[in-house]
C-alpha cells in the first residue's frame, strides 16, 4: 500500500464493525443512511451543444474566499443527491473549498433538461460544465473528484484535452468490460439487479422518448437484465457506437495511462476487496508506472486490502469516511502547491 496516508496525517485504512469486508462496507450507506443537512446548494443550469442542460449544484464555504473549486461528479445511476457526493461535498466545504455536484445527462434532478443518457466518455456533455467550473473557480484551481464511473468520466474527459489542476478518482473502473464480467457473476445478482432498476427508471424517463427497440430493451420480458445488455441496448448505440465491444474500449482508459499519456496530479483510490470494480486493472497499471515514459506527472495509486466500493468506513468516522478525508487532505496539499503527492 502507498505511504500516502501516512503522509498526509492519516492512519492507513481499518474497517470499521461491523461494516467487515467488502460487501458490507458497500453497502453500509444502503443499511446504515446517514442524515445529511438541508441542501442549501445554489442549483445552476448548463446549456449542451446540441440543446437541453445539465444540472449542477454549488456549494459554497462560509467565511473566506474558497482555496479551490472541485467539480464532483456521481457513478453509474447516481446524482448529485446521492449520499457519496454528499457526503464528499460536506467534507471539502468544512475545508474552505467550494463544490459543485454535477448530474451527468439524465441524472437525478437534471433528468427533465435533457434528452438522452450519460456514458464513461461523455466529453462533451462534461466540456460546458468544465467551463463554467473554471470560470467559477477564478484564479483559484479547479480540481476535479469522482466516485465510481463519475472517476472514469474525468479520467477520459482529462485524456481528451479537458483541464484541470488535478482529479481525485475512488473506485472507478479502469476497464469497463472487466467491471461487465464482474456483475454477471452469480454472487453480483442482487447488486446488478438494483443498478438495472434504477438505469431503466431513468432512460424510461428520457423527455426525448425512445425508439421501439429501446422501450422493448427497457420494459417487459425481453427487457435487458444485464449491464452489458443495457449498454448494448441503449448506451453504445446513443453514443455512436457500433458495439457494446466498441463502447468498452474506447470508454477504458487503462491502455493510455500505461501508455504515458499525460494526466494533471491524479490520486488513484481503490481497495482490494471492492465487489463491484475489479482491482487487477489499477494494480496492472500500478505495475507499468515506474518504467512508463510520461510527459507529466504520474497518477499517484493508493489501494487498500479492504474497503469494499466506495465504502471505506474506518472507526472514529464522523460525517466523511476514511477515503473523503484522504482526498481532501491531498487536494488540500495541491492547493497549496506542495507537489502531486
Amino acid at each position: 500500500m502507498s505511504k500516502l496516508p501516512e503522509h498526509l496525517g492519516l492512519s492507513p485504512f481499518r474497517q470499521r464493525s461491523p461494516w467487515i469486508g467488502g460487501d458490507l462496507q458497500t453497502l453500509r450507506d444502503t443499511l446504515h443512511p446517514q442524515r445529511f443537512p438541508p441542501d442549501r446548494a445554489e442549483a445552476l443550469t448548463i446549456p449542451l451543444a446540441e440543446g437541453g442542460q445539465l444540472l449542477g449544484l454549488l456549494d459554497r464555504p462560509s467565511g473566506a474566499a474558497p482555496a479551490a473549486l472541485v467539480l464532483v461528479m456521481h457513478g453509474l445511476g447516481g446524482s448529485s443527491d446521492g449520499p457519496g457526493p454528499r457526503r464528499l461535498a460536506l467534507a471539502l466545504v468544512a475545508e474552505g473549498f467550494a463544490v459543485l455536484r454535477l448530474n451527468l445527462r439524465g441524472a437525478g434532478r437534471g433528468r427533465p433538461l435533457a434528452r438522452g443518457t450519460y456514458c464513461a466518455c461523455c466529453s462533451e456533455d462534461l466540456r460546458p460544465a468544465v467551463a463554467l467550473a473554471r470560470q467559477l473557480a477564478g484564479d483559484r484551481p479547479l480540481f476535479g473528484a469522482g466516485i465510481s464511473l463519475g472517476g472514469t468520466v474525468l479520467l477520459n474527459g482529462s485524456l481528451a484535452g479537458l483541464a484541470f489542476d488535478g482529479l481525485v478518482c475512488v473506485s472507478s473502473p479502469l476497464e469497463l468490460n472487466v467491471c461487465a464480467v464482474q456483475f454477471e457473476r452469480r454472487r453480483n445478482r442482487v447488486y446488478q439487479r438494483w443498478l438495472m432498476q434504477r438505469l431503466r427508471e431513468q432512460t424510461l424517463a428520457d423527455p426525448g422518448g425512445l425508439q421501439e427497440a429501446e422501450h422493448r430493451a427497457l420494459a417487459g420480458p425481453a427487457r435487458a437484465r444485464t449491464i452489458r445488455a443495457f449498454d448494448a441496448a441503449i448506451t453504445a448505440p446513443r453514443w455512436g457506437f457500433a458495439s457494446v465491444a466498441a463502447y468498452y474500449d474506447a470508454a477504458s482508459p487503462l491502455a493510455p495511462l500505461i501508455a504515458g499519456r499525460p494526466l494533471p496530479p491524479t490520486l488513484l483510490l481503490h481497495a482490494g476487496d471492492d465487489p463491484w470494480v475489479p482491482v487487477s486493472p489499477l494494480r496492472q497499471l500500478a505495475a507499468a508506472l515506474p518504467g512508463r515514459a510520461s510527459a507529466g506527472p504520474v497518477p499517484t495509486v493508493v489501494i487498500t486490502p479492504h474497503g469494499g466500493h466506495n465504502g471505506f468506513h474506518a472507526p472514529g468516522d464522523g460525517p466523511a469516511c476514511w477515503a473523503d478525508r484522504l482526498a481532501v487532505s491531498w487536494l488540500k496539499r495541491l492547493s497549496r502547491a506542495e507537489g502531486d503527492g
